[in-house]
């Protein structure tokens, strides 16, 4: 039986061509280079990867090339977000036929006043619609992004209809109480955390790890934060540094830096390119932060 995510997964950015497509090339290489870092498994095409941007078929295109480059696909996650459940259920299904295991999924999010009755109905709808024991889905809450957050009552009540298909929670909120909200609504179900500086006091009160945007910048940092408080600081400066502006253009305006590939400063619009410079001066500062933190 497959298990939950678990451990150390990057939410993975995504890096784009001139002409705007996916490099399937650069997500290979990127993938390889955050394993080797110690990384556990990637999410595709969640927020850091600008996911709600790329059509179904995209998203399943990049995860062919990182098969074929031999990644497992055990340690591939795919966000199968959409406000149809159509192509949620559409996408997931393809999924598994290439072999992958876990769909992290939105609630459908245009409409922000449905009750919580009715993001059970659009999950359980998807789960139906799969129809797939094997499937391990995360449902993905960050209500301050996508306007429509998880109701933990919802993940124990999906839990107790689906059993392991219905896997876990991914919480993105940065609020720890909703954390232990979702844990004392469903405690069998794996909560992973998306705010880094709060992956050590997860991990201690049932959290099974975390799947997070800054793995793509400080990877040796982010395995630190396993280890105990002592790296807690340092995060915080690495965040603050990324946050300054933007996020997701300037994440991947550092990124473009740390790699030499300028195609991780692209973005899709409606996002402007973050400012190079800047990311180079960012990067230099998180390679000082993890040299030091985490060395």
């Amino acid at each position: 039986m497959s298990e939950p995510i678990g451990g150390f997964w990057v939410a993975m950015a995504t890096p784009l061509t001139e002409a705007g497509a996916v490099d399937h090339a650069a997500m290979v290489r990127h993938t390889n280079r955050l394993f080797s870092e110690g990384c556990d498994g990637v999410v595709l095409f969640g927020t850091t990867g600008e996911g709600t941007s790329f059509s179904a078929n995209e998203r399943l295109a990049a995860t062919e090339a990182l098969l074929r480059a031999g990644i497992v696909a055990e340690r591939i996650g795919l966000g199968a977000g959409f406000p149809a459940i159509t192509d949620s259920i559409a996408l997931v299904r393809q999924a598994r036929s290439l072999g992958l295991v876990h769909a992290l999924l939105l609630p459908p999010y245009f409409y922000r006043d449905v009750s919580a009755s009715g993001i059970e109905d659009a999950f359980a709808a998807i789960l139906d619609g799969v129809g797939d024991d094997m499937l391990r889905a995360t449902l993905y809450h960050i209500p301050q992004v996508s306007g429509v957050g998880v109701p933990p009552e919802v993940v124990a009540r999906l839990r107790a209809r689906y059993g392991h298909m219905l896997a876990g929670v991914k919480d993105s909120s940065a609020d720890f109480a909703q954390f232990r909200d979702f844990r004392a609504a469903a405690p069998d179900v794996a909560v992973t955390i998306g705010n880094e500086v709060d992956i050590g006091r997860a991990l201690a009160e049932g959290g099974t790890g975390t799947i997070c945007g800054m793995g793509n910048l400080v990877p040796r940092l982010v395995r630190a934060m396993f280890a105990g408080d002592k790296a807690v600081p340092a995060m915080r400066e690495a965040i603050s540094l990324i946050t300054a502006g933007p996020f997701l253009p300037g994440l991947k305006a550092v990124l473009a830096s740390l790699t030499g590939e300028p195609g991780w400063a692209r973005v899709r619009p409606p996002l402007r390119a973050g400012d190079v410079t800047r990311g180079a001066e960012v990067a230099a500062a998180l390679l000082r932060l993890q040299a030091g933190e985490a060395g």
